[in-house]
């Protein structure tokens, strides 16, 4: 390509139409909030993961380390951002669950299993090990 076949650009060349995007574009729809949603709770997944290890990590230390971990666990930051991490992380769960018939077709004698019994064995698998989870800290 030679200088001559370039197109020439003058002032007033038309420029592309390019419709400015909200930067909240997110809340006009129901479901545009579900799906930023669901991407942020990736981040209080990763938060509950964390905090995980560091209880790991004070209970290994010894008893003077756990119980600073249990004082800073205590503080009202902490509280709040548990109980916000519990809301996305049960969100984040919710969401997968419902979108496993989607990711995993099953078949049963030639015929597709019903998408609800799919959703529904994940949450009473769910609901189970939430049951024997609670028992074992309970009891």
């Amino acid at each position: 390509m030679n200088q001559t076949d370039r197109p020439i650009y003058t002032e007033f060349h038309p420029r592309w139409y390019r419709p400015r995007t909200s930067t909240y574009w997110w809340l006009k729809r129901p479901s545009y909030l579900l799906f930023i949603g669901r991407e942020v709770s990736s981040a209080f997944v990763a938060w509950s993961i964390v905090y995980l290890l560091l209880l790991i990590g004070a209970v290994h230390r010894g008893e003077d380390d756990y119980q600073s971990f249990l004082r800073w666990t205590s503080s009202l930051g902490v509280v709040l951002l548990n109980v916000l991490s519990l809301f996305f992380v049960v969100l984040h769960a919710a969401t997968w669950f419902n979108l496993a018939p989607q990711a995993m077709v099953l078949r049963y004698k030639g015929k597709r299993v019903p998408e609800t019994w799919i959703a529904g064995a994940n949450y009473g698998a769910w609901a189970f090990l939430s049951l024997i989870v609670a028992l074992i800290v309970l009891l």
